[in-house]
């Protein structure tokens, strides 16, 4: 199950089956549709005070992953952990890059359900394999979901 949250009202809107999509498809790639995760959308301001209080950084960064890595006792299923998006961030980052905010929230839903499955980029070689695996899964992901409005 996949847990998408978004409780700051002042948020554009998403279209969280964009980001539903990415991230099953980001699971199923690496067959892991056998976990639960927690996506949070939110604003510079909560994901500053979460980058400062988690990393030490008193600045707002794009996307933060939690790994949890626990066996739910409720549903005794394995709990993967959580994502945290920054929509303001990725609305500056989406104009930047010439695609919609939409397109931008499914590229670091990606980039950080990876981060979850313990891709990592401090490394050269890490971060190839992790943008290979990105670029795919998103251009994959935006075709599906291009064709599927059709």
């Amino acid at each position: 199950m996949i847990d998408i949250q978004q409780d700051i009202s002042d948020l554009p809107a998403i279209h969280t089956e964009l980001l539903q999509l990415a991230i099953t498809a980001t699971l199923q790639k690496f067959n892991r549709l056998d976990v639960d995760l927690t996506l949070r959308l939110t604003n510079d301001s909560e994901m500053e005070m979460l980058n400062r209080a988690f990393r030490d950084e008193p600045k707002t960064t794009d996307v933060l992953s939690f790994n949890e890595d626990y066996t739910d006792p409720e549903t005794g299923r394995f709990y993967l952990g959580d994502i945290v998006i920054s929509v303001d961030r990725a609305a500056i980052q989406a104009a930047n890059q010439g695609h919609s905010l939409d397109a931008e929230c499914a590229f670091l839903s990606i980039h950080g359900t990876l981060h979850l499955l313990g891709f990592d980029h401090y490394e050269p070689e890490e971060k190839a394999v992790m943008w290979a695996a990105q670029d795919d899964l998103f251009q994959t992901v935006m075709t599906n979901y291009e064709e599927g409005d059709k």
